[in-house]
């Protein structure tokens, strides 16, 4: 049955066909998109974490979190969109197989560090609100640093057990990826073996590094409403509640097209729906987070305008 198969592990090289089935305008309408969203992107994430560095007023434990979820987000679209920008512009759609094996292996990465660092995030929030008096003796910077590295270690340890999973079994007849980067389920779908194995070990990564950690957060959050409830004043609800909102959109974005793609990952032929929704968690959020964290913010806002006026201050003590 294998012979039969023509199985082969000697390929060098995969076709990321990105939206190539798509007619012409839509696929010009999708580069756009990709080129302005990846760059505003830069822009947002990038504004985050030179203000947040710079403001003394913002060297607080949750700005700390948020500062490193940016560059998470800037890592996340980086992984996948220059790739596939690069694809658009210069019809190259070959990536070898050692440049596949490493961008999914990045991508799982910070993808995993992204969920693990979302519960930290609501830890965070849980902590502040519920036990406010504690608040910076619980987290501490030490704290902070520690629960940021461990979200990255398990991160990357995670993308290990999942690449060295899916680039162990051997490919057939084709080598064409329909998608736009190197994902898990249409480098999977290209097998030729029997896969259940492998889509069990991915369903059981998902299950520690999504499922258990989008709990957490739905505990953080019944524990909070909880407290929010025995606030009295409408202004304490109203800080309680926009302290956690942007927290909150995040979330909800992030873990369901997650979940939605990753939990029925055995499930074939839908790489071409995944495709576009990976627009949304590969793009869309890390472009939109920048915006709903300061716009729903006062405190950076306020930081933002300041900006120019540190800058200088910064720039005359060199």
């Amino acid at each position: 049955m294998m012979s039969d198969k023509k199985c082969y592990r000697n390929v060098t090289e995969f076709l990321l066909l990105r939206f190539s089935d798509f007619r012409y305008v839509h696929q010009l309408s999708i580069f756009v998109f990709l080129c302005s969203a990846y760059i505003f992107t830069l822009l947002g994430n990038g504004l985050i974490i030179v203000t947040v560095t710079l403001s003394s007023c913002l060297h607080t434990p949750m700005y700390f979190f948020l500062r490193n979820l940016s560059l998470i987000e800037l890592c996340f679209i980086t992984v996948t969109i220059p790739k596939a920008i690069y694809i658009f512009m210069s019809e190259i759609m070959s990536i070898s197989l050692l440049g596949c094996a490493f961008q999914m292996q990045a991508f799982v990465s910070v993808g995993a560090s992204e969920c693990l660092f979302l519960a930290v995030m609501a830890f965070d929030r849980y902590v502040a609100i519920c036990h406010p008096l504690r608040y910076m003796t619980v987290l501490s910077p030490k704290m902070c640093f520690h629960l940021t590295i461990l979200s990255w270690v398990v991160g990357i340890f995670v993308s290990f057990g999942v690449t060295s999973s899916i680039f162990s079994v051997p490919c057939c007849y084709s080598n064409c990826i329909l998608h736009f980067f190197c994902d898990i389920a249409p480098v999977l779908n290209l097998a030729c073996v029997n896969t259940f194995k492998n889509e069990m070990t991915v369903f059981i990564i998902c299950i520690l590094v999504v499922v258990i950690p989008f709990l957490a957060i739905l505990c953080s959050y019944i524990n909070i409403l909880c407290s929010v409830g025995l606030i009295q004043s409408a202004k304490g609800h109203h800080k309680a509640f926009s302290t956690c909102g942007s927290h909150l959109m995040s979330v909800i974005l992030f873990y369901g097209t997650n979940m939605f793609v990753y939990l029925r990952i055995g499930t074939q032929g839908s790489t071409g729906h995944d495709r576009i929704i990976a627009l949304v968690y590969c793009i869309i959020i890390p472009a939109i987070n920048p915006l709903i964290y300061s716009l729903r913010n006062k405190d950076m806002k306020q930081s933002v305008s300041k900006l120019p006026q540190v800058v200088r201050a910064y720039g005359n003590t060199w």
